[in-house]
């Protein structure tokens, strides 16, 4: 596999994770990662909008992605809901289309599974996977931070390990560190 960097969005109306992985041959390696908030600095909808694309925007001109993995929405009951963050995600990806960058497109449980080995997965399971994977410590503040993350880390894994995201889900941490034995780092003693 080529040299490349990965863009992960989690896109959201509140909140927007996102987060930068460089990736040389099977070996990963986190460059950033971070949240775009929304609840108070944008007054309107519109607003929120321009906010997320401006910053997807400022992190493909410095990072230089090839290309942006990001969640797709879910079927929810709210339908004005389901349309804003359809939104949120249009503007994401179109911050990434007009700089030339391929856009990927993961349910939230195909992300799941494949950082954990479950597609039900909490959100401190996948922020603890991370941290083994990508050897940092998360902040528990930043857990939209560490979902951005993680699809960028579902997409090298697809890219890496065609059919990685197919695993049977993991029963409990030990089913997972046994199913996939390479993806855990063992603690040094």
């Amino acid at each position: 596999m080529a040299n490349r960097i990965i863009l992960g969005i989690d896109p959201g109306t509140q909140i927007t994770g996102y987060g930068l992985i460089s990736c040389k041959g099977k070996q990963m390696t986190l460059l950033t990662y971070g949240v775009i908030r929304l609840d108070k600095q944008a007054a309107s909808h519109p607003d929120k909008l321009k906010k997320i694309f401006n910053r997807v925007n400022s992190l493909v001109q410095e990072f230089k992605p090839q290309e942006l993995a990001i969640e797709a929405p879910f079927h929810g009951k709210n339908v004005q809901s389901m349309l804003k963050l359809g939104r949120a995600q249009g503007v994401a990806m179109a911050a990434g289309l007009v700089n030339g960058v391929e856009i990927f497109e993961y349910a939230p449980r195909k992300i799941k599974q494949a950082v954990t080995g479950n597609g039900t997965a909490s959100k401190l399971m996948v922020s603890k996977t991370l941290e083994q994977l990508l050897n940092f410590t998360a902040e528990e503040k930043y857990m939209d931070a560490t979902d951005g993350l993680a699809v960028a880390v579902c997409h090298f894994f697809q890219l890496r390990l065609p059919g990685a995201g197919n695993r049977v889900p993991a029963k409990d941490w030990t089913a997972f560190i046994n199913q996939n034995p390479d993806r855990v780092k063992k603690k040094r003693k």
